[in-house]
C-alpha cells in the first residue's frame, strides 16, 4: 500500500516472549532494541481475547534494505 506521501511499508510480528510457565512475560527489551537496529518501529499489538498481547506489530520503511526509493 502506498500512502499520500508515497512510503511504501513492510511488517513484521512477533510474539513477546513468555517464561517457562508460559503466563509470565519476559522483558524483550533485547529483541526490541534488535529490532530497532534492523529499521523497524513499534506500531501496535494485537491483544488475546481474555487479556495479554499476542503480538507486536512493527513495520519499516520498504526500501530499508537498500531498495532504491524510486522504485
Amino acid at each position: 500500500m502506498v500512502s499520500q506521501t508515497g512510503d511504501r511499508w513492510e511488517y513484521k510480528t512477533i510474539r513477546p516472549p513468555r517464561g517457562s510457565t508460559k503466563k509470565e512475560s519476559i522483558d524483550p527489551v533485547n529483541d526490541l532494541n534488535d529490532l530497532g537496529e534492523e529499521g523497524w518501529e513499534l506500531v501496535s499489538t494485537i491483544e488475546y481475547v481474555g487479556g495479554g498481547t499476542k503480538y507486536l506489530v512493527f513495520k519499516r520503511p520498504r526500501w530499508w534494505e537498500g531498495e532504491n526509493e524510486d522504485e
